[in-house]
């Protein structure tokens, strides 16, 4: 514990002392030790809370429940509870029962995307794989807020079977993500017998796993776990750390564990307000995730989900710290900052604006000091139109096991394959009007 401040340890002393016997490591005792109530809470952590303040607490953890991992809590500076990170994170706000009006119970459709249960499949060649709705702590950011504290939330074999099943009936899906809840939840058998039917499929070329584990309970990485895990390469995790704070001796051990199994590791950030929309917090955090063998991935502007407006930022927030990361550090501790669409739309990257201008002959570009430079065009550049027919490309596209999907999207304007010329959104005013003059 040489990791906390003075305070912090005296917390998870505190902690070790009433309740482990030894068992601070072990990531079934934190589990089966969450704290899941104010009065635990008060206890352990020496915060109080005022008659009033604890009424409208109650109030939301009645609706978004309450559960912190001994570790996680022992994290918090109590000396300035109001402002940490990690407290805001964990613990309950009475403004997540301040609904707007287009805040949404699943705000990227990935119920609706849903064909059928515990799988996503919104784009070509991947699929979201739901194989726990169980958390070792209850995130309050979390987009799928719908979902915490589900009874029964661990999927039975049955549905689990559906869905492997699904991915072999479909030979498109090239790469599954094993999310939930956190699939670490599960048993380290009930995992491998995951991976094992889903590496017997022979089309399916990557697994991911996303878990916060890591972050908020980094002893559940085990050599056991890690053992398993390198059975089944190429696999990747994706974990969630949001502030440089989270990064202890504890979760760097549990890094160090996944990185020397070979196993690629990447980070996905929350924007969030009051926690880590700082330049410097964030530069901070990139950096010590590449110090830890993690690349900085996805940077997330907030979801849409309830109860999370006191979360979310503006983008042009997100814009300002992707300009102070981008030539003031390591290209590699660069995420892509992106807004996951509402209604299913997907991850749309967004940044600041490095093109200037163009013509035929020249781009005009700046860089992060500002300087604007110039790129020259080729003078001459034989356009290659493709139409998709790879048989009779000129270019040495023909290679072992290469696919070609039928394109979708902005490619499919791009290419030559059919007639389509424009995409049209539906039931727009004019795209109604045309359709009512055609029907009278």
């Amino acid at each position: 514990m040489k990791h906390f401040t003075s305070k912090q340890r005296e917390i998870a002393g505190k902690l070790q002392q009433d309740f482990t016997g030894g068992n601070w490591s072990n990531w079934r005792w934190h589990i089966k030790h969450s704290i899941t109530d104010l009065d635990s809470f008060e206890t352990v952590s020496g915060i109080t809370f005022s008659p009033k303040e604890r009424e409208a607490l109650q109030e939301t953890i009645e609706t978004f429940p309450l559960s912190i991992t001994p570790y996680y809590l022992s994290l918090i500076d109590v000396a300035d509870w109001q402002n940490d990170p990690v407290m805001k994170q964990a613990f309950p706000d009475s403004r997540e029962l301040l609904r707007q009006d287009y805040e949404m119970a699943d705000p990227l459709s990935e119920d609706t995307d849903s064909p059928i249960p515990a799988i996503t499949h919104r784009y070509p060649d991947r699929v979201l794989f739901h194989i726990s709705n169980s958390c070792s702590m209850y995130c309050r950011h979390c987009t799928r807020k719908r979902k915490v504290g589900d009874r029964d939330s661990i999927p039975t074999r049955e549905i689990l079977s559906q869905g492997i099943e699904y991915l072999r009936e479909h030979r498109e899906i090239r790469d599954v993500l094993l999310s939930g809840g956190d699939p670490l939840m599960l048993s380290d058998s009930y995992l491998e017998w995951i991976l094992s039917q889903i590496r017997e499929i022979d089309h399916i070329e990557i697994i991911r796993i996303g878990t916060r584990m890591p972050v908020v309970l980094p002893y559940r990485i085990t050599d056991e776990l890690v053992d398993m895990l390198k059975r089944y390469h190429p696999l990747y995790v994706n974990t969630h750390f949001n502030h440089p704070r989270e990064v202890t001796g504890s979760s760097r051990a549990a890094l160090t564990r996944l990185a020397d199994g070979g196993i690629p590791l990447g980070n996905q950030t929350v924007l969030l307000r009051d926690v880590n929309d700082c330049p410097r917090i964030q530069k901070a955090l990139v950096q010590k995730m590449l110090q830890n063998r993690v690349r900085p991935y996805y940077l997330y502007q907030c979801d849409l989900s309830e109860g999370l407006t006191h979360f979310r930022t503006p983008v042009s927030k997100g814009i300002e710290i992707m300009e102070s990361l981008r030539g003031h550090t390591s290209g590699l501790a660069v995420p892509t900052y992106v807004v996951d669409a509402p209604g299913g739309g997907g991850k749309i990257p967004v940044a600041p604006n490095y093109l200037v201008s163009y013509s035929p002959s020249k781009v005009v570009l700046r860089n992060f000091e500002g300087v604007i430079t110039t790129y020259r065009e080729p003078s001459e550049y034989p356009h290659t139109y493709c139409n998709r027919d790879c048989d009779e490309c000129h270019l040495q596209l023909k290679l072992d096991e290469a696919r070609e999907n039928n394109a979708t999207g902005i490619t499919q304007l791009l290419s030559d394959e059919d007639d389509v010329y424009t995409l049209v959104p539906e039931n727009t005013t004019r795209i109604c009007r045309r359709q009512d003059e055609i029907a009278e």
